[in-house]
């Protein structure tokens, strides 16, 4: 057989930095991956070398100190977060105690939903995850002063029995652009995500506007079973082949004495 002739399209872009293009001061941007795992590190990195600044992510975590958006936190260019779960950067607990960056914590569950619910047009939805905490009754710190006062906090959200059962209302996330990583794309758009990097990578990417996915590997259309994509097309507008993605692990333990 010759060589594979690839199908481009108007959603293929030839480099990181062509892709990210328009994510401008102040964007808001969903971002795909959990902890280090299937994090479109490649497009983050490009985020930070075109200086956009201000910006407001969604995201499971933050990274670490050294990558993922750790890489954008430490240069200073994000100015609010929307996360679960933030124990592994020690730059954003500076930040956040010390008032340059405001943070909303949500359970990882809500986020999930409230990422999906975006992509579906569902405007706000109930849940009883955080009833009867501070996340529904408010107060928790969004965003601290200089002097260790409380500047902003969470405001109180209505709440609603159904049966005998309390629920919370929670609003969607709609994001002017998303970063997700997947292992193997076609130049139509259409994702498959490998493992457990599906699981928040395919709902950042339906709450973005403008979605922009890097892929490891890139083929023409036709060439994913149908019934093996995770993410239509329809959910993608720029494309970027990027090859295998650099493995990070977060934590490493060993026993002592084994070869590491």
């Amino acid at each position: 057989m010759g060589e594979r002739t690839l199908l481009l399209s108007s959603k293929v872009y030839s480099s990181a930095a062509e892709a990210v293009a328009g994510i401008g001061d102040g964007a808001t941007v969903a971002v795909g991956g959990f902890g280090l795992c299937g994090i479109p590190d490649v497009l983050i990195q490009a985020v930070a070398e075109s200086g956009a600044t201000g910006l407001e992510v969604f995201s499971n975590n933050c990274g670490v100190d050294d990558h993922g958006l750790g890489i954008l936190l430490g240069l200073g260019r994000i100015r609010r977060v929307t996360a679960s779960y933030v124990g592994e950067n020690k730059e954003f607990a500076r930040q956040y105690l010390a008032g340059e960056l405001e943070v909303e914590l949500t359970p990882q569950g809500t986020l999930a939903e409230r990422l999906r619910a975006g992509g579906a047009g569902i405007p706000a939805f109930y849940t009883p995850a955080g009833v009867s905490t501070p996340v529904a009754e408010g107060g928790i710190p969004w965003r601290y002063a200089a002097d260790g006062s409380v500047a902003v906090a969470s405001p109180a959200k209505e709440t609603r029995t159904f049966g005998d059962r309390s629920y919370v209302l929670e609003e969607a996330i709609n994001a002017d652009f998303a970063l997700v990583h997947a292992r193997l794309g076609d130049t139509d758009g259409n994702l498959v995500f490998e493992k457990s990097a599906m699981n928040f990578n395919p709902l950042a990417a339906m709450a973005g506007k403008v979605t922009i996915a890097q892929v490891e590997e890139l083929v023409s259309p036709g060439e994913i079973d149908p019934g093996a994509v995770h993410l239509p097309g329809v959910f993608v507008q720029r494309i970027v082949h990027t090859g295998p993605q650099d493995k990070r692990i977060e934590k490493r333990t060993v026993r002592e004495g084994a070869q590491s």
